[in-house]
């Protein structure tokens, strides 16, 4: 089984779905020492070369995706000081702006040490989470002075050693990265003191993995983490355009109030332990949720997903995109670049409110996101993380569950009938006005006999 960016698992078949089950702790695996459970080899020919980056040639400009997060405004709150945040992905590169970068270990090249990122993955996940502000530059990471601890847990340039025996130089590598390494991997970040764990990859599956053995071990690895190290998990939602194509159905119309885990086709994890762990779904830079995203009933909350910029893997820069060893540009889009988005602000949380516990921040990161009007929906849970708000709300004591609410047909208030108009003032000024005129008309009408009398006429005046 292969847990990555672009690979999935499984059989196609009717899933029977369900929640996750109780979780085993005996089933923890060690996260020591830091290791692929296989020998590797990298990808022959042309495509086993690092990717390529595209330099941003906006460097001055703040990010769309960053500016609609008001981070100016959150930093007077929390930059995130003293905050370790755990990368597991395809490795961090060193880079200027990750000035205290922690080598945390490598699951897919033995000896490596995580601080190889040949995908352009990580390195852009953990920009987005705690790149350094440089002065001129618009781009900066979320929690600035948060630390970034790397761990390579997979690789789509990576296999099992011998697997490019029967390959030409233009065949891809099968990529490598397992669901038991990255139980070992979270162990391992967890033990590590990380106080929040980002993983922007995913396994998917169409039949239920309660029963596998590597999922019991995910499941009580998420559970170590979360529960008895108190660490922040966060994790992406999947994109049906790569590992997770399956997809799950969103609400249906004529049955609102059914049961989302009664529908499900594709079980994404580490999201389907959402007890443990917050998903983040994408939106775009009008808000809409990504066409991308895998709804499910375990997704908690969105952020910005679509034409990012971070860190450059290759240079000292920063990078928009980049090119596959076919030559084919690739823009910075995905869930894997919302999580870490929800990531940062985790660690600003963290490092702001000191004595709240993980469930207490991941509670708070949904009560102040933009809730959609349905209060949930499986596409972008809770709403858009807003970091501002999650540094300054007062926060509801128990959130709805995860449950889109029905539409619901209410009987507004009939509104009372206005007031007869007051003419009080209005008549009783026309009723002085009509009779002063009238006194003056008679006046004026008795002022003739008097005028006869004395032989008065008007050219005599």
């Amino acid at each position: 089984m292969v847990v990555g960016l672009n690979a999935g698992f499984g059989v196609s078949g009717t899933a029977f779905a369900d929640r996750p089950p109780a979780i085993d702790p005996g089933l923890l695996p060690a996260g020591d020492p830091a290791a692929p459970p296989d020998k590797t080899e990298r990808g022959s020919g042309t495509n086993g070369l690092c990717f390529r980056t595209q330099a941003s040639t906006s460097a001055a400009v703040i990010p769309a995706s960053q500016r609609s997060l008001d981070l100016d405004r959150a930093w007077q709150f929390s930059r995130g000081a003293g905050q370790l945040v755990a990368v597991i992905d395809t490795g961090v590169q060193q880079h200027p702006r990750l000035p205290d970068l922690w080598a945390g270990g490598d699951y897919v090249a033995a000896g490596g040490d995580g601080t190889e990122d040949c995908d352009v993955h990580g390195t852009v996940v953990a920009g987005i989470i705690g790149a350094t502000r440089v002065d001129g530059e618009g781009f900066s990471g979320v929690a600035p002075e948060a630390r970034i601890l790397s761990i390579r847990q997979t690789s789509s340039l990576y296999q099992a050693e011998g697997a490019g025996r029967n390959k030409s130089p233009e065949d891809f590598p099968d990529g490598y990265g397992k669901v038991s390494s990255l139980a070992s991997a979270i162990r391992r970040a967890a033990d590590f003191g990380a106080r929040v764990i980002n993983i922007s990859l995913v396994a998917c599956n169409n039949n239920s993995p309660a029963g596998e053995a590597a999922f019991g071990a995910l499941g009580a690895a998420v559970r170590y983490a979360a529960v008895e190290k108190d660490v922040v998990i966060v994790t992406s939602a999947g994109n049906s355009d790569n590992a997770c194509k399956s997809g799950n159905p969103g609400p249906d119309p004529l049955k609102p109030a059914q049961d989302l885990w009664s529908t499900i086709r594709t079980y994404v994890n580490p999201a389907w332990y959402d007890e443990y762990v917050l998903s983040v779904g994408s939106i775009n830079s009008n808000g809409a949720p990504s066409s991308f995203t895998v709804p499910g009933p375990w997704v908690g909350i969105a952020a910005p997903g679509e034409n990012i910029t971070s860190l450059d893997a290759r240079t000292t820069g920063i990078s928009d995109g980049k090119y596959d060893n076919q030559g084919k540009y690739m823009a910075y889009s995905g869930t894997s670049f919302a999580s870490p988005y929800v990531a940062g602000v985790a660690a600003l949380v963290r490092d702001r409110f000191p004595e709240l516990t993980a469930k207490q921040v991941i509670e708070r990161l949904q009560a102040t996101a933009h809730a959609p009007a349905e209060g949930w929906n499986p596409y972008i849970g809770y709403g858009a993380v807003d970091p501002v708000a999650a540094l300054t709300n007062e926060v509801p004591r128990e959130l709805p569950p995860k449950q889109a609410s029905p539409a619901r047909s209410v009987q507004l208030a009939v509104p009372a009938p206005p007031p007869p108009p007051d003419n009080t003032a209005r008549n009783v000024a026309l009723i002085g006005s009509g009779a002063i005129a009238l006194i003056l008309t008679l006046g004026f009408l008795a002022s003739f006999p008097i005028r006869r009398k004395f032989g008065m006429t008007i050219d005599d005046l």
